[in-house]
């Protein structure tokens, strides 16, 4: 969704709050894509502080699906953030400090779903799993250990012992 706040940058010190919509209908990363699926408004607080400074506030709860770090089974996941951006402003031209290249302020028009899609990336979790208790899956076969248990060999050799061990399993009695 984008806003046009010309009427904002225009008038020193004015204030607007508004009631924005997320349209992203997924978070797409070098991790992959993820459905968004779902987004609460956001109660978005823009204000021109004396021509000098832009300020955009607010509060953004969404639920996106993640698969969990373990077993890979989709994890309903709550992220929270607060938006808090000061944006300097010369000449009536936006010049953000922190960000050499603000993709979500073009001219006087402000991109909400990229605004957020930055903030996502910013908060996103480093590590999501389905239960604490998540045992993951077999490196041998691929099965879901929260499922039930396979049939393959959990112990883990070291490779460089490898030469002894096929020593060992020719002279094996049978």
């Amino acid at each position: 969704m984008i806003i046009d706040i010309s009427d904002i940058l225009s008038c020193e010190n004015k204030e607007e709050t508004k009631q924005v919509q997320i349209e992203l209908a997924s978070f797409v990363s070098k991790l992959g894509g993820f459905p968004i699926i779902s987004a609460a408004p956001i109660e978005l607080h823009i204000a021109n502080r004396e021509n000098k400074r832009l300020l955009i506030q607010g509060d953004v709860d969404l639920r996106v699906s993640i698969p969990c770090s373990r077993c890979l089974e989709e994890v309903p996941t709550d992220i929270h953030f607060s938006i808090d951006k000061d944006i300097k402003l010369e000449d009536s031209v936006v010049h953000d400090e922190d960000v050499e290249d603000n993709d979500y302020l073009i001219g006087f028009n402000l991109d909400i779903d990229r605004l957020i899609y930055g903030e996502i990336l910013v908060n996103w979790p480093m590590k999501v799993l389905c239960r604490d208790d998540c045992k993951g899956i077999c490196k041998v076969c691929g099965m879901n250990l929260n499922k039930g248990e396979c049939n393959c060999q959990r112990t883990e050799l070291d490779p460089r012992m490898a030469a002894i061990q096929d020593v060992f399993n020719k002279f094996k009695e049978v």
